[in-house]
């Protein structure tokens, strides 16, 4: 059974990429997959500030990474790319960190203006913390995703453009079946 890790990047609680964290959770729990999220905005806010690598929080969510085979990155872009919140635990991870693990950033923001920061903020984190293996990502604009009291879209196309998405994801980890 595959080991999947969704890290849930924004600062706030509810949130866009908490919602869409918890919809892919349950579409990866439907197939049997074993699924951790971390919200990094749960993690004590000094060690991530001070880079704190003996903090048992810290410890944990570095420890659910490394056994990862896959690790899905779900954030909202600020200014064309990250939050610091997101920034601050991917350099905790350890360099080469995501080596041999498949990652898929799925990504929210408030207009098309920010559709390339998977391309040009993403992606290039990735690659340095190692991963060889990045799924083309899913971009949202904030109007096409709503989280009141369930996570809901704007149109059936966007949830199905990430049910493919994630199936392209499976689809490269061994023996993995795909989502209906």
């Amino acid at each position: 059974m595959s080991n999947i890790v969704i890290i849930s990047g924004s600062p706030s609680q509810p949130s866009r990429s908490s919602a869409i964290s918890s919809f892919l959770e349950n579409l990866l729990i439907k197939e049997d997959k074993r699924v951790s999220i971390i919200h990094v905005r749960d993690l004590p806010a000094e060690d991530l500030l001070f880079a704190n690598f003996n903090s048992p929080e810290i410890k944990e969510a570095q420890s659910l990474v490394e056994q990862a085979q896959a690790v899905i990155v779900v954030s909202p872009v600020y200014k064309a790319s990250y939050p610091g919140v997101l920034k601050a635990f991917l350099d905790l991870i350890p360099e080469k960190g995501l080596l041999n693990k498949v990652v898929l950033p799925v990504v929210t923001g408030g207009t098309l203006a920010h559709l390339l920061s998977i391309e040009y903020a993403f992606n290039p984190v990735f690659s340095v913390l190692g991963s060889q293996e990045i799924v083309n990502g899913v971009y949202m604009v904030d109007s096409q995703v709503s989280y009141k009291e369930q996570l809901a879209f704007a149109n059936p196309e966007i949830e199905q453009r990430l049910k493919v998405t994630l199936n392209n994801l499976l689809n490269r980890l061994p023996k993995e079946e795909t989502i209906k």
